[in-house]
């Protein structure tokens, strides 16, 4: 890459790539899962030599509980509500619309804010849940779920990115109020926040 390509190379929806093709986890996502993890990350590449990325992440002195003793006592709750998904990513859309709808959910897909807008217009039964992701093109997270809740005053919303805290706060998020997931999440970490959303709307 020469250094114009790498000077925009974290900034988001930024991409090389034709229209059309996917963009993957993106690595203004990687940066931001870093950042969120106390670290650093650096690229050395030149035009035609490849690309090295060095990521730096903070040593830790005490020993890490076990994935297994640590989610032992987790148990994700179903649900039987109706969820507005909207992610711009679709390996992440599809991942969690699966997950969703295998713990019972009825799941609506939307690759971005209007798309969202359209699919709940075209929805007449009620929708518990916006699951929106924060960070998209053309309209963010925020800005759909204020749009959406001008129609369904009801609707619960919980956030999701990958992002940090200096981006989320020029979108609207930062409010310790709000429900919001952390990429990369579990399939128990979704369910979860999901359930704790739909607080008032408990399985029947």
């Amino acid at each position: 890459m020469d250094a114009e390509t790498r000077s925009h190379l974290f900034e988001p929806f930024f991409t090389t790539k034709e229209p059309g093709r996917g963009t993957g986890l993106g690595l203004a996502t990687v940066y931001g899962i870093v950042q969120q993890s106390g670290g650093h990350i650096t690229v050395d590449s030149e035009p035609g030599q490849g690309a090295t990325f060095t990521i730096y992440l903070p040593q830790i002195e005490q020993a890490v509980e076990s994935l297994e003793s640590a989610t032992s006592d987790v148990r994700p709750t179903c649900g039987q509500e109706t969820i507005l998904l909207a992610e711009d990513e679709a390996e992440v859309r599809e991942l969690a619309a699966e997950i969703l709808q295998q713990a019972g959910y009825t799941v609506l897909q939307a690759e971005h804010g209007p798309a969202a807008l359209r699919v709940s217009l075209r929805h007449e039964a009620p929708i518990q849940l916006l699951l929106t992701d924060v960070v998209m093109p053309g309209m963010n997270g925020r800005e759909l779920a204020d749009r959406l809740r001008q129609v369904r005053p009801g609707l619960q919303i919980l956030y999701m990115s990958g992002y940090t805290d200096e981006v989320l706060g020029r979108h609207g998020v930062v409010d310790s109020s709000i429900a919001f997931l952390q990429k990369p999440f579990t399939a128990d970490a979704l369910l979860q926040a999901v359930r704790g959303a739909l607080e008032p709307f408990p399985p029947a």
